[in-house]
């Protein structure tokens, strides 16, 4: 299956995703679906509608018809994959489910969302499991509807894929060029022992250590790196180094590069040019770099030495052209 590790959660709560509507949530919230981290259970914790699941949770049903709920993606963009996560739920999961999508302008209301397409057919459920489903369409879209044959729990869902933002909100502006919203994404790392590298590129601020990338500790002499496919093709007038939250354990120095892959190989060494020289850094610190090279860069690498971790990679500058097509996944 595909690889998931390196695919963002598109449907993400801390990267903007929302739960927009759903037909009943009855004995747990709606809201829990797309909670960063796993699903969390307490034996024998009761409230006024029972067990406390970490978790979407609908009534039993007595009539005709099945459960939905419908996400408004963080991240819009084309999915490669999606985790119906039914942890804990082991007597109250819905055997059957399935997984539609559709793509909508602008901010209209959850009824008002049309040209719903489905990318997982009616599926069969097992209990506390988590079930991988590729999806093969090609498209770019919004919203997600899970539903679920008829009623039960589910603890998470996923929409795994690759971001594709809105040319309109980019060209012609300065924009993060490293950010994954703008369809950024990390392509090479040298080591995520404790964290993924694709961490530094998302939405807002770090919101504990783990919310960035973090390398083991190095005893070798090297130094750890990472490499970013930037949103389009472009000139970085402003880097942004925030080292926050890494209070025992950030670099103590960094450099940045970049390579016009247009008409240059990654692997080609001699292609990569200076955009920071190397610089030290201060723990749990914000860094903010005016850059003075106008030269255009498709991929930008961070060295870090000798490891560490960074909370956030901010590279503020102008697209030349559209944003970059889409790039196969891993």
């Amino acid at each position: 299956m595909t690889d998931l590790g390196r695919l963002p959660d598109l449907a993400l709560r801390s990267y903007g995703g929302s739960v927009v509507a759903a037909s009943d949530e009855s004995f747990a919230e709606k809201e829990a679906l797309i909670r960063p981290g796993p699903a969390e259970f307490r034996p024998r914790t009761f409230g006024a509608k029972g067990q406390v699941y970490d978790g979407w949770e609908t009534r039993r049903r007595r009539e005709p018809g099945h459960d939905w709920a419908v996400v408004r993606l963080g991240l819009p963009g084309v999915i490669s994959a999606v985790v119906i996560d039914t942890a804990w739920f082991k007597g109250n999961y819905p055997p059957f489910a399935s997984v539609e999508a559709c793509a909508a302008d602008g901010y209209p209301a959850p009824d008002e969302l049309t040209g719903w397409v489905e990318i997982v057919p009616r599926v069969p459920l097992k209990g506390d499991t988590a079930h991988e489903f590729g999806v093969a369409d090609p498209r770019r879209f919004t919203h997600v509807r899970l539903n679920i044959f008829p009623d039960g729990g589910v603890a998470r869902l996923r929409v795994h894929g690759e971001v594709v933002p809105d040319p309109r909100f980019l060209s012609g502006l300065t924009v993060d060029l490293a950010a994954l919203e703008n369809g950024a994404v990390v392509v090479a790392c040298s080591d995520e022992f404790y964290s993924s590298p694709g961490n530094v590129l998302a939405p807002g601020l770090a919101a504990n250590q783990a919310d960035g990338w973090e390398t083991a500790r190095r005893r070798d002499g090297g130094n750890d790196w990472l490499v970013v496919a930037l949103a389009g093709a472009g000139t970085v007038a402003v880097a942004e180094l925030d080292t926050a939250n890494l209070v025992f354990n950030a670099p103590g120095a960094a450099t940045l590069r970049g390579v016009d892959a247009r008409s240059a190989a990654l692997d080609d060494e001699d292609a990569w040019f200076t955009l920071l020289p190397k610089t030290r850094l201060q723990p749990d610190t914000r860094h903010r770099f005016r850059l003075d090279d106008a030269r255009p860069l498709t991929h930008a690498r961070l060295d870090i030495f000798p490891d560490g971790g960074m909370a956030r990679l901010r590279l503020l500058g102008s697209l030349l052209g559209d944003p970059a097509p889409r790039r196969p996944g891993p």
